[in-house]
């Protein structure tokens, strides 16, 4: 990407689907002191953790990309609540979803509106490091902008993959 933007002279973007339940995350945000500890693990916690990630990271590209000077950004965004299929081996939780759902969750085409406002939008020009909601910029949490959780995320996950 960064070849392709210095090239061709044209802003790259990252866009990184989060989500609210980034909100659910625990005190610190992350414990990676604890990161695989089975005795501590809820599906909820992960997920909420997952997506405080998806933010992080999204926000050390940014300034990583903005130190280099490079015509990229890097936002992350939550889709909206949206009836998918993500529960259709639960035939009857599927079906109050989907019934319910309706009146109060937004339909596939609503969710994706998010992910191309910031991937293609001009007013998104240049913005980089923000978190997005309904096509407008949103506020994270405190834990999601802490910069010096990040790069902690950062370092932590090169040195998973080293």
């Amino acid at each position: 990407m960064k070849n392709t933007s210095l090239t061709s002279k044209v802003e790259g973007r990252i866009v990184i689907v989060s989500s609210e339940a980034h909100r659910f995350a625990y005190g610190e945000g992350i414990n990676f002191d604890k990161i695989n500890d089975q005795s501590e693990y809820s599906s909820t916690g992960a997920y909420a953790r997952s997506k405080l990630a998806n933010i992080l990271h999204a926000n050390e590209l940014a300034r990583r990309f903005k130190e280099e000077k490079v015509d990229i950004i890097a936002n992350s965004l939550h889709p909206g609540s949206i009836i998918t299929n993500l529960l259709r081996y639960h035939s009857y939780i599927d079906v109050v979803a989907r019934s319910l759902g309706k009146l109060v969750l937004k339909n596939v085409h609503q969710g994706a509106a998010t992910s191309c406002y910031v991937a293609l939008h001009p007013q998104v020009k240049g913005v980089s490091g923000r978190y997005f909601s309904d096509s407008n910029i949103a506020e994270p949490t405190s834990k999601a902008k802490d910069m010096n959780l990040a790069k902690k995320l950062w370092d932590f996950s090169l040195g998973l993959i080293s």
